[in-house]
């Protein structure tokens, strides 16, 4: 049975806070009257790699780096005569791990970008109906969800699923258990019950045991195994505590929300644009919206959509530097700013833009399948980039009002796109709406302000935990610029 974390004084908090294509392991500081600050000891890349006939992540790399920020996040406490009261792990959804009894990772994990679960998609859609999954997890369809990667794995006898975060804490502590905010985007989860969905388990041929059990953000998987304390300088009654492990539910905790009607645009590699709800919303016209449901911390519900996110520049970038043209982003935003409104768009989470290689070519053959030009301008497709996005995020809210028949009077924009200007200026003209930007590092943040909570050095619910973050950040407010000409301005 996992427990909360008892009270410390004077500690500090790990947060190994790790996306699609980097990670990082920070440090954070709770005072809860001045906010919470972050330190940064560590910085690494991630992404995918072909590896024995797929995409898939170079897990032990990755895993190495886990252990490398941990000994950097120690010498950083110890010199500051400090002491890590706990360790957080959030990442990406959807992927995992395949153990085996003796703890073993037998393959390294598929990545969501790998194409392999596209065809048994007909497979579990053959054995339940859509409607029927929806109406049980209210979870957005997606090709890469887990339940159909599982569906087209070829034989789990004798193997237990870890989720990657959750997978990075078994190997930390020993301890296998799932967290819930992650467990709610397999697909196998019940969005009302808040527990494993096992009929669909039954139906789909799977282990009602493929996953292990249930862990709460807050809840404590346990402390560093011998060997992981001595070869990272920590105690081993360090311990690991569950967080939102979905880096969105950690961002989502530490959006600087106060008493308004407020979307969300958690904005980064990928864009998650929704509210947080009591309930989850299990229509079928929410499902034929595409909406998911998926746990939040505090039992919340995330009602969102996957829309496109900055993905699509970075792999233009990555392309236009392999051309060797490598321009200054700033540069490249403000020469995109200056360009006139009214260009051609893309739908920005087409699935064609999931997969790498030649991003700038894929979304000028977009834009020529909708009867328009782009040419080969790096401003000009950047430019078609941010109004994309915007536009997703603007059709995205809109829907979720009505589909949860809640008014919003704010956009809170989190993440890495917080930064953005251009990005934020244009979601403002597109919704309509006062955009607030702001903190970037609200993944972090929430991983860090559980932990705090846990560990008695916060206090309080949600609300609380917000006022804590907008304490000790700077924030940003867009007004929506309204043109007779072209609905708005830069």
């Amino acid at each position: 049975m996992s427990t909360s974390v008892s009270g410390v004084d004077g500690g500090v908090f790990a947060a190994v806070d790790i996306g699609a294509s980097s990670g990082r392991v920070m440090l954070g500081r709770v005072t809860p009257n001045a906010g919470a600050a972050l330190e940064t000891v560590h910085r690494f890349p991630n992404g995918v790699v072909e590896h024995d006939g797929g995409l898939r992540w170079d897990f032990d790399a990755l895993y190495a780096e886990v252990l490398e920020g941990l000994r950097a996040a120690a010498t950083v406490a110890a010199v500051q005569g400090e002491t890590i009261a706990s360790i957080g792990i959030d990442t990406w959804a959807v992927d995992y791990g395949l153990v085996d009894e003796a703890g073993k990772l037998v393959a390294q994990p598929f990545s969501y970008r790998d194409d392999r679960s596209r065809t048994a998609v007909d497979t579990v859609h053959g054995t339940l109906d859509p409607a029927r999954l929806y109406q049980t997890t209210g979870l957005q369809f997606l090709q890469f969800n887990t339940i159909y990667q599982l569906a087209a794995e070829q034989d789990l006898d004798g193997l237990q699923a870890l989720l990657i975060p959750d997978l990075i804490a078994f190997l930390l502590t020993g301890v296998r258990r799932t967290e819930a905010t992650n467990a709610s985007t397999t697909g196998l989860f019940d969005a009302v019950a808040g527990e494993w969905a096992t009929e669909f388990f039954a139906a789909l041929g799977l282990r009602k045991d493929l996953f292990p059990p249930l862990i709460q953000p807050g809840e404590a998987y346990g402390d560093l195994l011998p060997d992981v304390a001595a070869a990272v300088g920590l105690p081993t009654e360090t311990t690991v505590v569950a967080v939102g492990s979905h880096d969105t539910a950690s961002a989502v905790a530490a959006v600087p929300a106060g008493d308004e009607a407020f979307a969300y645009i958690s904005s980064g590699t990928w864009s998650l644009v929704g509210l947080e709800l009591k309930h989850p919303v299990l229509t079928e016209a929410s499902r034929e919206a595409n909406f998911t449901n998926e746990r939040g911390v505090d039992g919340t519900i995330r009602y969102l959509r996957n829309v496109g996110g900055l993905w699509l520049l970075s792999e233009c970038q990555r392309t236009w530097a392999g051309e060797g043209f490598q321009p200054d982003l700033a540069a490249l935003l403000a020469a995109a700013a200056a360009l006139p409104a009214g260009g051609p768009q893309i739908n920005a989470d087409d699935p064609d833009f999931i997969a790498p290689d030649n991003m700038p070519g894929r979304i000028r053959a977009a834009v020529r399948r909708a009867g328009a030009d782009l040419g080969d301008d790096p401003a000009a497709i950047t430019r078609c980039i941010m109004d994309s996005l915007a536009a997703g995020y603007a059709r995205t809210i809109t829907a979720a009002e009505r589909l949860a028949d809640r008014p919003v009077e704010v956009v809170h924009v989190v993440g890495g796109g917080s930064q953005n200007a251009l990005l934020c200026q244009l979601t403002a003209n597109a919704t309509g709406k006062p955009v607030i930007a702001g903190p970037v590092e609200a993944t972090a943040l929430g991983n860090v302000l559980v932990q705090a909570r846990a560990a008695g050095a916060a206090t309080g619910g949600l609300p609380h935990l917000r006022e804590i973050v907008a304490a000790g950040t700077t924030l940003r407010r867009f007004e929506p610029l309204v043109s007779v000409h072209q609905g708005y301005v830069q």
